[in-house]
């Protein structure tokens, strides 16, 4: 249950944490929770967090094995070649082996040329590899997981400011919708203005001019109720529109929630998803620069290759094979590469320290200006109740000063534009209230954004 501290004439705002998570919810809780359901905006931010989930899976996968078919063909012409004198080296052995012998049983031989390139062979395998040791795996595993929880900031992020403006509409909507009823009553008094007026003429009792004035009154009434209600149009709209339906559907209006008042906060921002993001951040870029630093670390990976190579269509026992092996990578010298990434990486983790350091002092003078301004809400709240009621005690005793014919038409014509602008102002100053709480609440994070509250 929401109360508010008054102290004296000052209007003060208890600085406690409010006891509101056993509290009722209200209509205005029901179109947030539809807001979270359907907002695209909201709907995109889901989008990337369901990326980055999906990047940490893929990190995750690199540890596991990794099983590829492998295979070509080669056929070829020319090239270099590697000459085999044979026919040379034999072919006098043979003609003194066939002069022996007396017979032709020995033949010459010619020299052979061989092609380097491989003519028409095939070589087919299926390779299995995994890696054993690898830092980079490692420290991008832990950095995704850090981008997963830097997404899931931002998405409450755009939770919080979607309720401040679901939340500042609403109220929005309200005071168009009450601004269009007050002008329709101003109508009702002008309308019975004149009727007195066409008495009064009638019986010689007033000129004209009162009446013309109050005509003319009329007009300037008219104008005032279609301009507000093309804001009560415009105000449902974008209030719609924040939940993802028709623009025109009709919205349910709870007066209890212009009446509501609350503990504040405590003067604490702690609990803001920005400063999350930060942490996120700052923990992401020092696993880099640790990621950076593990270049002293081997890589290592095993594979096995199970295959087949030879002429084309050729497959046999001759032709099929295995190969195991394991593969080290070590990196000792880079020219200081390595070195001024690591810079670059310590450099980025003292950059978004800094930037988180300012947006909290930012964060915090944004917590104590919505403060202040609820405070002054408030204040705003009684004056305007104040003003509102001297207008009304002052209009009805102009009326009735008036119809006694004792008062001139643009007195009581005063009166009730006093009454009037009154009226409008009690108005605004109760949505600026709520207005100025839902700024509070944001600026706290203390809404709770859960889907099912």
């Amino acid at each position: 249950m929401y109360t508010l501290v008054k102290k004296g004439s000052m209007l003060t705002a208890c600085l406690a944490v409010s006891i509101t998570s056993f509290a009722q919810r209200n209509v205005l809780d029901d179109y947030i929770q539809q807001a979270f359901h359907n907002n695209k905006g909201l709907k995109s931010q889901q989008f990337e967090l369901t990326q980055s989930m999906l990047a940490l899976q893929e990190a995750k996968s690199l540890f596991g094995p990794n099983v590829a078919v492998l295979g070509s063909y080669t056929k070829s012409k020319g090239g270099r070649t590697i000459d085999f004198p044979i026919g040379d080296i034999m072919n006098p052995v043979y003609s003194s082996l066939n002069q022996l012998t007396n017979s032709h049983q020995f033949k010459s031989l010619d020299n052979v040329s061989v092609q380097l390139n491989p003519d028409n062979f095939y070589d087919a395998k299926v390779r299995a590899s995994l890696p054993l040791i690898n830092a980079e795996i490692y420290y991008n595993q832990k950095i995704k997981q850090e981008q997963i929880s830097q997404q899931q900031a931002a998405l409450n992020v755009y939770k919080r400011e979607l309720v401040k403006d679901i939340k500042t509409a609403y109220f929005q909507y309200y005071q168009a919708y009450q601004s269009v009823d007050i002008y329709r009553n101003a109508m009702l008094l002008i309308n019975e203005n004149i009727r007195i007026n066409e008495s009064m003429v009638r019986n010689g009792i007033r000129n004209n001019t009162a009446l013309y004035r109050a005509k003319t009154e009329q007009e300037k009434i008219t104008a005032d109720i279609n301009q507000a209600e093309n804001n009560r149009r415009n105000a449902k709209a974008y209030f719609n529109f924040l939940l993802n339906r028709e623009l025109d559907a009709d919205i349910q209006l709870d007066s209890t929630l212009l009446n509501t008042r609350a503990y504040l906060p405590g003067n604490d921002i702690s609990g803001r998803e920005e400063l999350q993001q930060y942490k996120s951040a700052t923990k992401a870029l020092q696993l880099n620069e640790k990621m950076q630093r593990s270049y002293l670390v081997p890589k290592l990976n095993t594979f096995i290759d199970l295959g087949s190579q030879g002429t084309f269509a050729a497959f046999n026992k001759d032709t099929r094979y295995y190969l195991f092996g394991v593969n080290l990578e070590w990196n000792i010298f880079s020219s200081n590469k390595q070195k001024y990434r690591i810079q670059q990486a310590n450099n980025q983790v003292l950059q978004v320290k800094n930037d988180a350091d300012k947006t909290a002092d930012a964060l915090q003078l944004q917590l104590y200006q919505s403060i202040q301004d609820y405070q002054t809400a408030i204040a705003n709240l009684a004056a305007a109740k104040s003003q509102l009621s001297f207008s009304e005690k002052y209009y009805r005793d102009q009326l009735k000063v008036y119809k006694e014919g004792q008062l001139l038409y643009l007195e009581l014509l005063d009166a009730q534009n006093q009454l009037t602008q009154s009226q409008l102002k009690h108005t605004m100053a109760l949505a600026a209230v709520q207005t100025a709480y839902a700024n509070v609440e944001r600026t706290q994070a203390a809404y709770d954004i859960s889907e099912h509250q």
